[in-house]
């Protein structure tokens, strides 16, 4: 809806007499048309702040079939990983001049994903991200962009995994287990088949894998098997995500374990919480403001960077084998 100024509604006229440019030029600019010189689009935004106007969305998808809003389907939102990749997706998407709509569903019913997906179209959605996107999640048939966040192939999830795997080996580290996160999760293919590229590049053992939920619960729950296995020889642990990590630390520790003198512990994602854990946890970080800003543009047909590459965070969790 257009603002009110004292009881007079604001549109797009008095937007352009305020700003002395054309009505069609603040509809380019609103719109987001390339060409407009970068004065003549701050003259017009400055105008559309200082009179409150507000664009009204239903009007401009009559006349154009853009609701200029990006669509985005998440589960498992109570995660730092997903959490974190929403509140960077509606950045990106203000960036572009749009919001986000954000529909929450079922990750393991294929059925409630679709009604997810359809309720985001009958909005007119420009486009769709899947955050959290599981194996069961649909990418095709829909008549508007659909991408995962950090992309299909997964491969900078990839490479973040190979880069702990590099800096176990580094440190001296032959045989490594995993915790690895849901198998029906792309992200958590991703990050295993990048843990067992590195182990076969570098020439070392594979050890045991286990599975978790992406739970502190579900990595302490891990501790007993993993301590098995670092009695066979294994001497380190990379853990899937920070939360398991923290919680497989706390269950090595229960049984007299120590970390990271007896066995090393490394994470992923970097949570803001993982320099405090004790000890801190050594974890790796991916770009999640890059890669929302890639998944946006991609479903909109804009120009797109790539993301940073993923880095390394080293902390207290890891040291050489005893």
């Amino acid at each position: 809806m257009s603002g009110d100024s004292g009881g007079k509604r604001i549109g797009v006229r008095e937007v352009a007499v305020a700003a002395g440019v054309s009505a069609q030029t603040v509809s380019r600019v609103l719109n987001g048309y390339p060409g407009i010189r970068e004065a003549t689009r701050e003259r017009v935004l400055d105008a559309v702040a200082a009179l409150d106007y507000r664009v009204n969305n239903a009007a401009r998808a009559l006349g154009t079939s853009l609701t200029r809003t990006v669509g985005v389907v998440a589960s498992d939102a109570v995660l730092h990983g997903p959490a974190a990749g929403i509140a960077a997706l509606e950045r990106a998407a203000r960036a572009r001049g749009r919001w986000i709509s954000t529909a929450y569903t079922d990750s393991d019913d294929p059925a409630d994903i679709d009604a997810a997906v359809r309720h985001l179209l009958d909005q007119g959605v420009d486009g769709i991200v899947l955050v959290a996107a599981h194996g069961a999640t649909p990418l095709e048939g829909y008549d508007v962009p659909i991408v995962p966040l950090y992309g299909e192939s997964g491969s900078r999830q990839r490479d973040a995994a190979a880069l702990v795997v590099d800096h176990l080996a580094d440190l001296g580290h032959r045989r490594i287990v995993e915790v690895a996160g849901p198998s029906d999760w792309r992200e958590a293919l991703a990050r295993t088949a990048g843990v067992a590229d590195a182990v076969d590049r570098r020439g070392l053992e594979h050890a045991d894998r286990f599975e978790g939920d992406w739970s502190a619960a579900s990595g302490a729950a891990a501790a007993e098997a993993v301590a098995a296995g670092l009695a066979a020889g294994a001497t380190a642990v990379a853990v899937a995500n920070d939360q398991m990590a923290l919680g497989l630390t706390a269950g090595l520790v229960s049984r007299g374990l120590r970390v990271p003198a007896d066995v090393s512990v490394a994470g992923f994602d970097d949570n803001p919480d993982a320099a405090f854990y004790t000890p801190s946890l050594t974890t790796v970080r991916l770009d999640v403001e890059g890669e929302a800003a890639y998944a946006v543009a991609a479903v909109l047909g804009d120009a797109v960077v790539a993301p940073a590459a993923p880095v390394l965070v080293v902390r207290d969790s890891t040291a050489p084998p005893a």
